[in-house]
């Protein structure tokens, strides 16, 4: 692949921002051509360094008023069993397998306490390989909208 520029992270930052940029307001707002724009994109794309364009959701817009942080411990040779049962749980916003303390680490978001409640006891708890869970309530979410490609 070709080396990661400056006119590359201006691209990835602007998409970033609003990944609905026709090719054209990108190349304004870059200051380059379109087909220098054009070329770029399909480069990052095909490169996987761009690895898709998407839609932030306010979680408050569509009902999930409460969010937490969901540790799991699991037992060892668990993990792909367990990542396919979460993601089949539109409650997890987010997962990872880390090194810590646990194994696992969830961004969850329910409608409210009873239904992270009955998320976190019911239904992560009765996932064969699930060990424990540790939970974070979170009480301000806000994303950090800036990433290392807009600085």
């Amino acid at each position: 692949m070709a080396t990661f520029d400056d006119v590359d992270r201006r691209i990835v930052a602007a998409l970033e921002h609003d990944s609905r940029l026709s090719v054209r307001a990108l190349a304004e707002k870059v200051n380059i051509s379109r087909a220098n724009a054009y070329k770029r994109v399909q480069r990052l794309t095909e490169s996987e360094t761009i690895t898709g364009f998407t839609v932030t959701v306010d979680p408050l817009r569509i009902g999930m008023g409460t969010s937490a942080y969901v540790a799991l411990s699991i037992r060892q040779n668990t993990w792909r069993d367990i990542r396919a049962h979460l993601r089949r749980i539109p409650e997890v916003w987010h997962m990872a397998l880390v090194a810590a303390d646990f194994d696992v680490l969830l961004l969850v978001r329910a409608a409210d306490n009873d239904a992270l409640r009955a998320l976190v006891l019911e239904r992560l708890q009765e996932i064969p390989g699930v060990l424990s869970s540790r939970t974070w309530l979170i009480f301000e979410d806000r994303a950090n909208r800036e990433t290392p490609a807009s600085r």
